[in-house]
């Protein structure tokens, strides 16, 4: 394999970019996210400031960097094995993301079906602790009052999946070249999404817990937070695939960014469809 200078690759050359700022802007809003983060910790006020700072950093990098893979893909210079490498990169991505969640759920097993009874049965923590759950907070504060199972988790679950539904409609829209489609399709799904999050916002507000109020409200808030904050983001890319699709960037036969996006939507359902089992139905 060789660089190749030609605008066009092909499936015996592959395609390397010139040297970019972006991914050392990415480090520099990271490392600012994390430093705001430890500010906010430490209860200073310029931490939220700082976080802010940021993200704007990050969104500015996201648009430059995402900018130019786009250019790059509509002059040709994405064929042959570049395609193929993406298309690995995403696999593995979505792999990271499973293994992510996998110690989140790894978390709440371990604490619901083998620390809790321990500390029960040794009464490790103070008299009276119930190894049932949800377990009382610190110090034997009140009992946590779970969400409802058949409320709005169980109408956000049937509208995630009516999502994956419109988006893969909107893939055979594609497919067949209709555009129309492919338009609507992707609409529907981009309102779904954000109807979903309007309704695990109004759920964060009326729930009678937080995050402090000990291990179920840990495990709770951390699963459908790090889900909620996914869906932000999948919907995100799915605008942008919309706009993307109007101006006409994608044919039948090439649309990765398309299947990319559209994969990661799915990988959202199917954890959203264990959170309702396992966190709030079981």
């Amino acid at each position: 394999m060789h660089a190749q200078s030609d605008p066009h690759s092909s499936p015996e050359t592959y395609y390397v970019p010139p040297p970019s700022i972006w991914p050392l802007t990415g480090s520099i809003a990271l490392l600012t996210l994390a430093a705001g983060f430890a500010l906010l910790l430490a209860k200073q006020a310029i931490g939220p400031y700082v976080i802010a700072l940021g993200l704007g950093i990050l969104l500015i990098m996201l648009i430059g960097w995402f900018g130019d893979v786009i250019d790059e893909t509509q002059s040709g210079k994405h064929a042959g094995q570049v395609d193929t490498s993406f298309r690995w990169g995403m696999v593995w991505f979505i792999f990271s993301e499973v293994m992510f969640f996998g110690g989140f759920f790894g978390a709440l097993f371990y604490a619901r079906n083998l620390a809790v009874p321990m500390l029960a049965d040794a009464q490790l923590l103070w008299p009276g602790f119930s190894a049932a759950w949800p377990t009382a907070g610190p110090g034997g504060s009140a009992v946590p009052v779970p969400v409802a199972p058949w409320g709005i988790p169980a109408l956000n679950t049937l509208i995630l999946l009516c999502s994956g539904a419109t988006v893969t409609w909107a893939h055979w829209g594609l497919l067949k070249n209709n555009r129309f489609q492919l338009s609507l399709g992707l609409a529907l799904t981009i309102i779904l999404g954000v109807v979903f999050i309007g309704f695990q916002i109004h759920e964060y507000g009326a729930a009678e817990f937080s995050i402090r109020d000990g291990i179920y409200g840990a495990t709770f808030y951390m699963l459908t937070g790090f889900h909620g904050f996914h869906v932000i983001m999948g919907t995100a890319m799915l605008f942008v695939i919309f706009c993307r699709s109007v101006i006409g960037h994608f044919t039948a036969e090439r649309h990765f960014a398309f299947e990319a996006v559209a994969w990661y939507w799915h990988f959202v359902d199917v954890v959203w469809l264990l959170l309702f089992v396992f966190v709030y139905w079981v």
